[in-house]
This record gives C-alpha cells, structure tokens and sequence, in this order.
C-alpha cells in the first residue's frame, strides 16, 4: 500500500494501481511497481550486497599492471563464475560485442525475456541502472545503481527481465563490452524511456 503524498487529500492507494503490466511471454510478466519520487534506489558499493536485486551477480575484475600497461580477464565461459552458463549449445549463442559511448549520454532502459547480459566496463566510469521487472520476483521494483568501470572494474551478470541501462560519466568516452547468451534478436529487445515517470529514476547528478 501507498500513501500519496497529498496534504489536502491523503489517499492510501491499492497495490494493484501501483503494478504497471508490461509484456507477458510463456507465464513471465514483466511490469512496473510505480514510484511517486525519485529515486537511485540502492547504491550498490560491495559485491556481496544483500540490496542487490534478485539473481544480479557482481564479481570484480582482476586487474594485472605493471610499466607496460595492464592486462585483465575478462570471462572464462563455463567455468566457474559469472560466465559459467555462458556456454553454446542448444537456445544458447553466445555474442561478444563492444560499445563505445560519449560523455553524458545515457542507454536505457533495455529488457529481454531471454537474453542474459555479462558486462564489462574497460574504460571510463559509468552510472548503471538495473531494475526487477519480474512481478513475480522477491526483489520485483527494486533499483540498484552501480558505479563501475576503470575506477570500480566489476562485471556484472544480468539476467532476464531485469530492465537496465547506463549513463557515461566524466569527460572521456567509455566502453563496455559485453557478452549475451542469445545472438542479438529484435524481437527479445524490448524498450522503455529512459525517464519512465513510473520508475522514476533519478539520473541527475547527486549535488550534495
């Protein structure tokens, strides 16, 4: 239940109201738990986080430096560890791809019902936004904002249903490449604007 945040008439709103259907597939709903405020909802800063949204999996790179440069792993697939099921074979193609964006601009928000994601920031710092779209998920309308790339180097594991997105910071290009467990395939690539007045993320710069 909700209480709007109206002095002149206060109204306790049912939690059916709150719940925004937005695509169905064999028996998987995906929807929105609408927000009245802003928000970053939970600022993930430890792998291990217990505000981590349900099946999101954070392992930090293992970065090797020295005069020359540095060398980091990024996936080992179907070892143990975030590319573990990242294996062909039968519904499963894997696809490596490479992004770059520029400073400010912001990638959200995507879903699949299919796809699983692996990212890894190589470059520059990004703001990544990941929400549970998964009504019947224990963490469903949960928020977890991320700050990672060369500064925080973690990949992260995203699996179906949750919807996500970026926001590059700083002033310098960044770069993600990412792993999926499904060739790209249009017709699992669904969509919302990245201001979705019911999620109500909040992507501007924290001033405080």
């Amino acid at each position: 239940m909700l209480v709007e945040k109206n002095p002149l008439s206060p109204r306790v709103v049912p939690e059916a109201e709150l719940n925004i259907a937005v695509a169905e597939r064999q028996g998987t709903l995906l929807a929105i738990l609408a927000r009245t405020v802003k928000s970053l909802g939970s600022v993930i800063v430890s792998p291990d986080s217990g505000d981590l949204i349900q099946d999101v999996r954070i392992q930090p790179l293992r970065v090797f430096a020295d005069d020359r440069g540095f060398f980091s792993e990024l996936a080992r697939l179907g070892t143990p560890g975030l590319a573990e099921n990242m294996v062909p074979g039968g519904d499963s193609k894997i696809q490596v791809s490479a992004t770059l964006t520029y400073p400010g601009t912001i990638k959200a928000i995507h879903y699949h019902f299919e796809q699983t994601d692996l990212w890894a920031p190589v470059q520059g710092m990004f703001q990544v936004f990941l929400y549970d779209m998964r009504r019947a998920s224990p963490s469903f309308g949960r928020i977890n904002t991320l700050y990672v790339g060369q500064y925080r180097p973690w990949t992260i594991l995203i699996p179906p249903g949750v919807g996500h997105g970026y926001k590059v910071l700083g002033t310098q290009p960044a770069v993600l490449v990412y792993l999926t467990n499904r060739y790209y395939n249009p017709n699992d690539e669904g969509r919302l604007s990245h201001d979705h007045p019911a999620i109500g993320y909040d992507w501007e710069t924290q001033h405080k």
